[in-house]
């Protein structure tokens, strides 16, 4: 049974940092893509960052280029993001996101494995 968990949500302070992890279970993790998504109440879910099998490939929003950093560690079946410099518009519900296949890039419908999410929240 392929399982993606995120951990490392909670609430921040404008210019703070946090680190999502996203542990996965059930699937061969370097024939995936990882991705990296959010949504607000009322809005369309989009995808802030995307990282190929070996690292070597990443995709970032505008939003947040300069500021988030997605890894992955194929040894330990894991992607995290990085987030720095936070701001409130970067409050949502992250969810980590699988993509079979090592091509590059990927569409964001290519995403078919998802995880529960975990909450942001940025505040002052």
């Amino acid at each position: 049974q392929v399982q993606l968990r995120e951990s490392g949500g909670g609430l921040a302070r404008t210019g703070g940092s946090l680190r999502l992890s996203c542990t996965t279970t059930g699937l061969t993790f370097s024939l995936f893509t990882m991705a990296w998504f959010r949504q607000v109440p009322g809005k369309e879910r989009e995808c802030v960052a995307a990282i190929n099998w070996t690292g070597d490939y990443t995709y970032y929003t505008d939003d947040v280029k300069g500021r988030f950093t997605i890894a992955r560690d194929n040894s330990k079946d894991t992607v995290n993001l990085l987030m720095n410099n936070l701001k409130s518009e970067d409050t949502a519900v992250y969810y980590c996101a699988a993509a079979y296949g090592r091509q590059w890039p990927r569409s964001f419908s290519d995403y078919d494995r998802w995880g529960q999410g975990t909450q942001v929240t940025v505040s002052s």
